[in-house]
């Protein structure tokens, strides 16, 4: 059965260009393995992810992720069963903020500024959808 998770937290200590690469290498590295996809997001000192995949493999994930010291203030914005995966392909994905369109968050969110912690789930998922539509995602 799959299903797609995403949660936010915050980091307990600002990750540097450095660790946020070596976190998406390490998702790349063992996600196929795991049957896990998805996207991750940083900004400001918060993190979203979406994680996609069998039921067993997405729990076990947010399980070490809510027990990682890396992360505070974890909340589970939503989880479903899945018919399909809306992001199959990537390994892990990263939102590239970058190339998003600042109108796009004013769409879904008070502020132009992104900030799960004062969004509805179904608001962020939204906002995923529409950034891997708008080509604000980078693979590499």
């Amino acid at each position: 059965m799959l299903v797609r998770l995403m949660y936010a937290s915050r980091a307990t200590a600002a990750p540097t260009d450095g660790d946020l690469a070596a976190i998406l290498k390490a998702s790349r590295e063992h996600n196929p393995a795991e049957g896990i996809t998805g996207l991750l997001c940083f900004t400001d000192g918060v993190f979203v992810q979406v994680l996609e995949g069998g039921r067993d493999a997405v729990n076990a994930r947010y399980k070490r992720i809510v027990e990682d010291p890396r992360h505070r203030d974890v909340i589970l914005l939503g989880y479903e069963e899945i018919a399909e995966r809306g992001f199959a392909g990537w390994t892990m994905g990263q939102v590239n903020l970058h190339r998003l369109n600042p109108a796009l968050l004013l769409k879904y969110s008070e502020t132009g500024r992104l900030d799960p912690y004062a969004m509805s789930g179904a608001a962020m998922a939204a906002l995923f959808k529409e950034m891997c539509a708008s080509g604000a995602i980078a693979v590499s």
